[in-house]
């Protein structure tokens, strides 16, 4: 196994945003896409995209959405696209031999669900305080980044499903005692296609691993939720109340609907493709009109 990497003081959420300059479009050749309302297309794994260019760029990133390719706006791979092609593969490209390309895109299939759980994990512990849970989450934050600097041998050798179950326990264990005090209902797991769900109690509400496609989430507070993995792909989150939601993505917002009334947490940004509504200002009482005579 390679030498342990030292990770960025800030976390390393550096490390585990996507770098598409530093991949070879491993994300546009590795996945299989099945024609939807996500992808235009039925795409096999291992065989490129036709907007993938020789550059490893795609074609019509600009236009993503408008030919009918939402899916691709909303995909991270915690940056273990570059991770793949400069550490584990030493800056070798899937296009120089057919072997490699299928050992780099099994392996991406182990790399990227560990990279994630690195993101979660980082999360958490920044948000629990000092303690056994804490110390826990540091040690499985640890035992995960050591995992990802596995050779390609080693990364296909993991039982990737078992650890990100055991990660999982801890993370659960991590969102109830950010939530102490404001235990909300749960919801986990639960299949909320479509639903109507403006008048819910969703502070503190177990999301984790919602689906909650479509549904009109318009102007709800959502307090201390958390969503961990929750599906909110079109889910309409105008007016929402996300500040202190826990566990939530950006790319979890890039699949949502929103608005400039909706509250998002200080670390992630406003989607550029959500409706940006201006509010008419009337003048404040006993100001007149910019167009009004004075007498």
């Amino acid at each position: 196994m390679s030498e342990t990497r030292q990770r960025p003081a800030d976390g390393g959420r550096r490390e585990l945003r996507a770098d598409c300059s530093r991949c070879s479009g491993i994300c546009c050749v590795a996945p299989a896409f099945a024609a939807s309302a996500d992808f235009a297309i039925d795409k096999p794994a291992g065989r490129p995209c036709p907007n993938l260019g020789a550059d490893s760029r795609c074609g019509i990133h600009r236009d993503l959405r408008q030919r009918g390719f939402p899916g691709c706006t909303v995909f991270d791979c915690f940056g273990a696209g570059q991770h793949l092609v400069q550490e584990t593969f030493g800056g070798r490209d899937w296009r120089d031999d057919p072997a490699t390309a299928r050992r780099m895109f099994d392996t991406f299939a182990v790399l990227r669900p560990l990279h994630e759980l690195l993101w979660y994990l980082t999360e958490a512990a920044a948000l629990t305080p000092a303690g056994a849970l804490r110390d826990d989450l540091a040690a499985a934050l640890t035992e995960t980044g050591r995992l990802t600097d596995g050779t390609p041998e080693e990364l296909l050798a993991l039982d990737v499903d078992a650890h990100r179950d055991r990660v999982n326990r801890l993370l659960s264990r991590a969102g109830e005692a950010a939530r102490d005090g404001r235990q909300g209902v749960d919801r986990r797991g639960t299949v909320l296609i479509g639903a109507d769900l403006r008048r819910a109690d969703l502070s503190g509400a177990n999301l984790r691993g919602a689906c909650l496609i479509g549904a009109d989430l318009r102007g709800v507070d959502l307090g201390t939720a958390d969503l961990t993995g929750a599906d909110l792909r079109g889910a309409d989150l105008r007016g929402a109340d996300l500040g202190r939601c826990l566990f939530l993505h950006q790319s979890q917002l890039d699949a949502a609907r929103g608005d400039h009334r909706t509250v998002l947490p200080p670390r992630l940004g406003r989607p550029a493709h959500w409706t940006l509504t201006v509010t008419p200002v009337r003048p404040a009482a006993g100001r007149r009109s910019a167009g009004r005579r004075r007498r």
